[in-house]
């Protein structure tokens, strides 16, 4: 079974629009991955889908990390 993080790095890879970038967990979405605010929304629509749950709105502004995402995923299944 995929975990959290592989399935993380594979939409994160299509935003990136880059499929060998090496993805951790304490990557940060901004800098480190160069994600703009709107394809860090984007990117937790498609989250939702993939994992089946809803991330509030609000939310979305404390996902600094790769873990922050994963802890909140983790909290809410």
């Amino acid at each position: 079974m995929i975990d959290k993080l592989e399935k993380l790095q594979e939409i994160i890879r299509r935003y990136r629009d880059d499929e060998n970038i090496a993805i951790t967990n304490d990557m940060v979405f901004i800098t480190d991955l160069e994600l703009n605010s709107y394809e860090l929304t984007e990117m937790v629509c498609e989250v939702e889908e993939a994992f089946g749950l809803e991330i509030p709105d609000r939310a979305i502004g404390g996902f600094k990390t790769v873990q922050d995402l994963i802890d909140f995923i983790s909290a809410h299944e």
